[in-house]
């Protein structure tokens, strides 16, 4: 199965656009696209609504993310995996590897886990 993002609403819409140029038939949609959970959704919702439709959730939520990833775990639900954007990260490098990952990884590669990009400090 491909991979397919899902870019958080606090990220801009930059990392959409740019990975959508990049890779043209890479599925990158945004929170707050149509047929994708609305601004304001909290984030259990968000980790739900991923696991339905296999998406990577692309966050900067470095903070309430492993906490609602444990609980999501918890409940005997999965998740195709959540990229968290480093602190200082640096876009290009960002978007590079998120190319990357959608080219070159394997199937369940990040399911159920938090990783983190740019891939190397």
């Amino acid at each position: 199965m491909p991979i397919k993002y899902l870019i958080d609403e606090n990220l801009s819409s930059v990392y959409q656009e740019q990975l959508k140029n990049r890779v043209s038939d890479l599925v990158v949609l945004r929170i707050g696209d149509p047929n994708t959970p609305s601004i304001g959704t909290l984030d259990p919702e968000i980790l739900s609504w991923c696991e339905k439709f296999g998406f990577i959730l692309v966050t900067n939520n470095r903070s309430s993310m492993p906490v609602h990833l444990a609980d999501h775990l918890n409940n005997g639900d999965h998740i195709p995996g959540i990229l968290v954007l480093r602190k200082q990260a640096n876009f290009g490098q960002v978007i590079e590897d998120l190319i990357l990952i959608a080219l070159a990884a394997v199937e369940n590669e990040y399911q159920d886990i938090i990783s983190y990009v740019p891939l190397k400090k």
